[in-house]
């Protein structure tokens, strides 16, 4: 399966959102950057509102393509541990890596929803949670978003995307309520080889996506 871009995923997935589409205590997340597009075109189909989470990957050590683990919000890590084992990472490597990432995790927050929200990291406590990203290969960037939820309390998380590596796709499956994922092809080497049109999608027009999901919600929102 392949898809014209970002928007048409995101159409071809409504169906499968459909019930719940106004749905109260229930947000789309979206993983920055390339699938605040789609997470923008699903929030004005559903009717629901629309925000992040960011998590970052942690790099093997001269390898910035390599990941060997990831970092939440809360500085949560998940870790491959055989991977580390291999490179012979050090945990002073890791939690230096992690320091970083956090302070990069806190600067996307920032820019992609300050001022409005004053650079406070959302609380999703309580609600129903429905995260959105336009792929998934290793699994890392959408395994850390789910442990970091699940520590948050969430009380339902739910995980849909258009494509996804088809052992990844079992252990994303195997740690949430609900998975759906339209595309589960054998051979799979890059997220971007499912679309026609895959551009990268900067930081100002991620936060523009946000912002306009924003302001769409709040005018459908009054009386």
């Amino acid at each position: 399966m392949h898809f014209e871009d970002r928007i048409e995923a995101a159409k071809q997935l409504v169906p499968k959102l459909e019930k719940y589409k106004n749905a109260t205590a229930t947000y789309i997340l979206a993983i920055p950057r390339g699938s605040l597009e789609m997470g923008y075109e699903l929030s004005k189909t559903l009717h629901l509102p629309l925000d992040i989470v960011v998590t970052r990957k942690i790099p093997a050590p001269g390898n910035e393509e390599y990941a060997i683990g990831s970092v939440a919000p809360d500085g949560g890590t998940l870790l491959n541990e055989e991977a580390v084992r291999g490179y012979g990472i050090s945990p002073e490597y890791i939690n230096n890596e992690k320091d970083r990432l956090l302070v990069e995790i806190k600067r996307r927050y920032k820019m992609y929803r300050a001022p409005a929200d004053n650079n406070i990291i959302p609380s999703f406590t309580g609600k129903t949670v429905i995260i959105i990203d336009d792929g998934i290969a290793t699994g890392f960037t959408m395994k850390a978003a789910i442990s970091y939820l699940r520590r948050e309390k969430v009380k339902k998380i739910v995980v849909a995307v258009p494509v996804a590596a088809p052992d990844t796709a079992k252990e994303i499956a195997d740690m949430v309520d609900e998975f759906i994922c339209l595309s589960t092809p054998m051979f799979f080497a890059a997220v971007g080889q499912f679309y026609e049109n895959f551009p990268q999608v900067s930081d100002e027009e991620a936060a523009n996506f946000l912002k306009k999901a924003a302001d769409l919600f709040k005018t459908s929102q009054k009386p």
